[in-house]
């Protein structure tokens, strides 16, 4: 792969743009790091190439790719089970809610089956960054772990 993403949202538009992107992508709760005294939330995910779809790619194509949070004051979740990290989770997009003082708000992510994480954030720092291709094979399986 040649064109690796990398994208950073600094506000709810840039933000739309990166939830464009990860949709779809396949979470593993193992893959979700919170790093409190960093106020940082990482999350690894196997994401599709929605560009080269759009280029008429016949093989849909699957990446290894970073979520980054930086300022997260608080992270809570709901319906995902941290105590089966082989679970494979779905992320369907991300928003961003303003909070009652800007440029504070919430972050939140929403998986298939009613699934969140909520980050509350001092102000909005999003990072997006390709990892490299699949070549592991590790999405071929994942169909399989869900069903």
């Amino acid at each position: 792969m040649t064109d690796r993403l990398k994208l950073i949202a600094l506000d709810a538009d840039d933000l739309a743009v990166i939830s464009a992107h990860v949709q779809d992508a396949r979470v593993q709760p193992a893959d979700i790091i919170w790093r409190q005294a960093e106020k940082r939330l990482v999350i690894g995910m196997n994401r599709l190439d929605w560009a080269q779809a759009l280029h008429g790619q016949s093989e849909p194509r699957r990446l290894l790719a970073a979520l980054r949070f930086d300022r997260v004051q608080a992270c809570k979740s709901r319906r995902i089970d941290l105590a089966a990290p082989e679970t494979v989770l779905e992320l369907i997009g991300i928003e961003f809610h303003i909070g009652a003082e800007p440029p504070a708000g919430s972050a939140l992510l929403l998986f298939a089956h009613g699934g969140a994480l909520r980050l509350d954030v001092e102000c909005l720092e999003c990072e997006l960054t390709d990892l490299g291709e699949d070549d592991l094979g590790t999405s071929d399986g994942l169909d399989d772990v869900r069903r």
